[in-house]
């Protein structure tokens, strides 16, 4: 046995220990909660599709004010908030040990798995104040966060370069996650040899649409933030909310909001099928 080999099966075993049942509760938990998310964003987002939305947010903040508002809110609120806690220690994991597969030691899988614990631990905190009773925690307007932030930018020495470079860098990660879920790249995550092929073909449809669906926003949501940094426009910049708005503006009208509204919604019922058979 060469020093490869018994390096290879103790980098394995360092990383089904760390992985052990809690942090893969935790993981599956995190996709349930990430899906529920998707799923409110997506009928939020259809709702001003066909009206005014009643002066709701179809991003983050308005899907955790959706969730308060419900019987019981708060007590969901912690187990969101919890749920998202677990996804932050499981990427967490991945970054500090590796994740599963043949490559999982890559040094840019391992960044991009710290920079998600970063991620879903401020999304996680941000939920866990506003059930705590930060109201201005978490449901804030990523319209307002997105203009302020990009106003502020403008104003540093280069600020404008700043705001392009990171408006392109968000534009290409949207093509990137489109392209990946066109090429059905999630396969190799997925457990896919326990499912039948009738569930095969529906995680496909669900992976393929809802994953271009959320790769189309993310790569808008960056065209607007280059717009705002070549115009010097901070109001360019648009979160979330403001960006499903924008659809509608299209000759398409409300109907491309819909569209891309179901898709969102499909990404999160992704999302819970991930949380049955993600490969952790």
């Amino acid at each position: 046995m060469n020093t490869r080999s018994v390096s290879l099966r103790g980098r394995s075993r360092v990383r089904r220990t760390a992985n052990g049942p809690a942090v893969e509760a935790g993981a599956r938990a995190g996709f349930a909660a990430r899906g529920l998310i998707y799923v409110l964003v997506g009928v939020l987002a259809l709702r001003i599709a066909f009206s005014d939305g009643g002066g709701q947010q179809a991003d983050r903040g308005g899907a955790i004010a959706e969730i308060a508002h419900k019987p019981f809110g708060n007590v969901l609120l912690w187990l969101l908030g919890a749920a998202l806690a677990g996804m932050a220690l499981w990427r967490l994991s991945e970054a500090l040990f590796g994740q599963a597969g043949p490559d999982g030691d890559k040094a840019s899988k391992r960044a991009m798995a710290a920079g998600r614990f970063v991620f879903y631990g401020f999304v996680s905190f941000s939920v866990l104040s506003y059930a705590a009773g930060d109201k201005s925690s978490g449901s804030g307007s990523s319209d307002k966060r997105s203009s302020d932030v990009t106003a502020e930018v403008l104003h540093w020495p280069a600020g404008q370069w700043i705001v392009g470079l990171a408006g392109a860098g968000v534009l290409g990660a949207g093509l990137w996650i489109a392209a990946r879920a066109l090429m059905r790249k999630y396969h190799k995550h997925l457990k896919m040899t326990e499912m039948s092929r009738r569930v095969r073909r529906t995680v496909d449809f669900f992976g393929v649409v809802g994953g271009a669906s959320r790769g189309i926003v993310f790569a808008t949501a960056g065209g607007f933030a280059i717009a705002a940094a070549a115009q010097r426009k901070p109001g360019k910049a648009k979160g979330m909310d403001d960006t499903l708005r924008s659809f509608t503006e299209t000759p398409a009208g409300p109907w491309l909001l819909a569209l891309i509204a179901l898709g969102l919604a499909a990404f999160g019922v992704f999302s819970w099928a991930s949380a049955r058979w993600r490969k952790v």
